[in-house]
């Protein structure tokens, strides 16, 4: 018989939990909304594509419709000339991810198609954004 080498065990370093600081800033801008811009907060409705799933579950939620890139946040108010404004939503940096060539994609044919699309870097951008777009003049459709 043969013997085997012993292999040295070496116990592996417990990994810090992942913080999701993009989701924790975007959650405090929501709650800033529904408190200060009420009106805001009822119609702004956040995408959830991100996130880690079960293969299929992403599977189904492919066939559903679901696709890579399209921007967090949706304010369906009309303004300045816009159907509505969408929200690629960052965490501050140095913790802020980089803007995927999918999310640019979106970003643009969004703009394209006659809505202000833009990127925000945390939450006191997005909101100091939101309010700037909100002081544009209401967008009237002729009927």
């Amino acid at each position: 018989m043969r013997a085997v080498p012993m292999k040295i065990f070496k116990p592996k370093k417990p990994s810090a939990p992942r913080i999701d600081r993009e989701g924790l800033e975007q959650a405090a801008l929501v709650k800033e909304l529904f408190f200060s811009l009420p009106k805001v907060a009822a119609l702004i409705y956040h995408v959830p594509n991100g996130g880690q799933r079960h293969k299929a579950v992403a599977a189904k939620l492919k066939e559903q419709g679901v696709k890579a890139g399209v921007p967090d946040l949706v304010l369906p108010m009309a303004r300045g000339g816009y159907f509505g404004l969408y929200l690629e939503f960052k965490a501050t940096p140095p913790n802020a991810a980089p803007v995927s060539p999918s999310q640019h994609a979106w970003l643009r044919q969004l703009s394209e198609q006659g809505y202000l699309a833009i990127v925000c870097r945390g939450h006191f951008d997005a909101m100091e954004q939101i309010r700037a777009y909100l002081r544009l003049p209401q967008t009237v459709v002729a009927a």
